[in-house]
């Protein structure tokens, strides 16, 4: 199944890069690739993965939400447009669990939808992604740890230092997966060919003071010193609601496929090197 040559936009990031090392065969398709392009480069694609998006944990200027906006949504359309006109047989996009609302248990079967920024912005690039005429499946990321990057290599060093501590009062719900259980959910998906909206997503999420607590006690380090939220929204301003936001999801569509997680306890994916 690793020998399935895949199409892939968003290859440098955090996930991207792992992709590439996962599957084989991979095609990159970079942001500002005309449709033409697009199309002669999925010549004999059978796959095609799209994480196209500018950085989210960013402070959101009504300038770059505009760009976190033509990013996912107007990149989506174009490389949607040259999927439809191509013969590729099967499309996983991305979302985010930002589309839930906060402080409710949540799995894809929740019709409710958070109504702020992100929120609107990941259904916006849902419609976009199902406008696709190949089977096509959603992969909604919550926060995905490894230790090559992404969220867990940023907090390392404060923690390292000493100076790790709980978001506020802690209680806010952290839905998490390991990088690997994402990679494994990629190959699942594309050797079954599913369709739908899927939670990537651990299914034992957390508080942030459960988080905090297990990385201090893997790292030997204290955890004593909390970070008031309104530092969080000083330096981020709106986007501070990605760390701030309480998100309890749940990958109940993905499990009932009959997917297992290596990776369900915080404390495993601390103690593992092969995240």
């Amino acid at each position: 199944m690793q020998d399935t040559k895949i199409a892939l936009t968003g290859a440098s990031g955090f996930v991207g890069q792992k992709i590439q090392k996962h599957f084989r065969e991979c095609v990159v398709i970079k942001r500002d690739d005309s449709e033409a392009e697009i199309i002669r480069k999925l010549e004999n694609v059978d796959v095609v993965i799209n994480l196209a998006g500018a950085p989210i944990v960013k402070r959101w200027s009504e300038a770059y939400k505009k760009v976190l906006y033509r990013s996912r949504i107007e990149t989506t359309k174009r490389l949607v447009s040259a999927i439809n006109r191509s013969n590729v047989s099967y499309f996983i996009s991305t979302s985010a669990i930002g589309i839930y609302p906060n402080d409710i248990r949540c799995d894809e079967t929740c019709t409710k939808s958070d109504n702020a920024f992100l929120g609107t912005l990941c259904e916006a690039w849902e419609a976009e992604a199902n406008k696709c005429t190949k089977p096509t499946a959603i992969l909604r990321f919550g926060v995905v740890l490894g230790k090559e990057g992404g969220a867990l290599q940023k907090m390392l060093l404060p923690f390292k230092l000493g100076l790790g501590g709980t978001i506020g009062n802690g209680e806010m719900m952290m839905s998490w997966i390991a990088l690997s259980d994402l990679m494994r959910m990629y190959q699942f998906l594309v050797q079954h060919r599913y369709e739908g909206i899927f939670n990537a997503v651990t299914p034992k999420p957390v508080t942030n003071k459960v988080f905090t607590k297990s990385l201090g006690k893997a790292l030997k380090r204290p955890t004593f010193l909390p970070l008031p939220e309104f530092v969080l929204k000083l330096f981020y301003g709106e986007g501070a609601s990605i760390l701030l936001d309480s998100k309890e999801v749940y990958p109940k569509a993905i499990e009932e496929k009959g997917f297992v997680f290596e990776y369900e306890e915080i404390e495993l994916i601390f103690r593992s090197k092969d995240v």
